[in-house]
């Protein structure tokens, strides 16, 4: 949605708004706050892992308990069932399933396996974010919420093209909510470095940029085998990759779908009048 002024956007009685950005620019943060003032909340990430992610990730769970005899001996006699308890705030269950690459004696699983379940997770994002209109809809339809917020995950830019007008994803967003990108700071991108070091998380990537940067930390760390990668060296390493290659990605989508307001501006917003002079103050800009 393009607005011709912040005016129009603020009378719009009926408001549809995709958040997008990197970990923790306050995506979620501004989701729940609009939420708790009255607005739908729909979640990709929860929608990618109970929907289109859900089967494969019990299927892991399962595996990993065959391994365990007692357990084995449980599930094959039906005695217990085995689901994943994801919620809006609790994803952990989809990021453990993506895994890392890497030494198995170290967590890690064969880079084959790894690239089989990023194609997994892109097809999953693709459909989440197509999804947006359908849950538009029946947020109205069913539930009468006159307002929506689409909380994106941080990998959108990942599963687009930003430069291509007709990007099918992009174009379904566009023309069914405003695109707001929360731009972060060169301070947030180093301190994102320093926590992923401390706590190092499966991570998704583009198919042909995972492939280069595979090859060149294996160069670099002198690595022939796959096996040989040390899982939390590759992910420490290629996150750091990952956010220099996303944030122009972020900015296109911006600058050629929607909106940019700054991360800074985001603890200000208390209230859903606050967001609604946030928004408007970036169109008129």
């Amino acid at each position: 949605m393009r607005f011709t002024s912040g005016k129009d956007f603020a009378n719009q009685p009926n408001k549809a708004v995709t958040i997008f950005g990197m970990s923790g620019v306050g995506k979620t943060t501004l989701s729940n706050l609009l939420q708790d003032s009255g607005w739908y909340h729909y979640s990709v990430d929860y929608r990618i892992g109970t929907r289109y992610m859900g089967e494969h990730i019990v299927d892991n769970f399962k595996r990993e308990a065959m391994r365990v005899p007692f357990l084995r001996d449980l599930l094959l006699s039906d005695s217990i069932h085995i689901q994943s308890n994801i919620t809006f705030d609790h994803l952990k269950p989809l990021s453990t399933y993506l895994g890392k690459p890497g030494n198995p004696d170290k967590g890690g699983i064969s880079f084959a396996e790894y690239k089989k379940r990023q194609a997994q997770h892109r097809n999953a994002e693709i459909s989440a974010l197509l999804d947006v209109p359908t849950f538009v809809g029946k947020a109205r339809d069913i539930y009468q919420y006159r307002n929506f917020v689409c909380d994106s995950g941080g990998s959108l830019c990942e599963v687009v093209n930003p430069t291509n007008p007709l990007d099918p994803v992009l174009t379904c967003l566009a023309e069914n909510t405003l695109l707001l990108y929360v731009e972060g700071t060169p301070e947030h991108t180093k301190m994102l470095v320093e926590r992923f070091r401390k706590s190092p998380k499966p991570m998704y990537y583009q198919p042909q940029f995972l492939e280069t940067k595979w090859a060149e930390y294996k160069a670099i760390n002198g690595i022939a085998k796959d096996d040989d990668v040390d899982p939390d060296g590759f992910a420490v390493w290629g996150f750091e990759q990952l956010l220099h290659h996303r944030i122009p990605l972020y900015k296109a989508i911006a600058d050629n779908f929607g909106y940019t307001v700054r991360m800074r501006d985001v603890p200000s917003v208390q209230s859903e009048e606050d967001f609604t002079a946030l928004v408007a103050n970036a169109i008129e800009k």
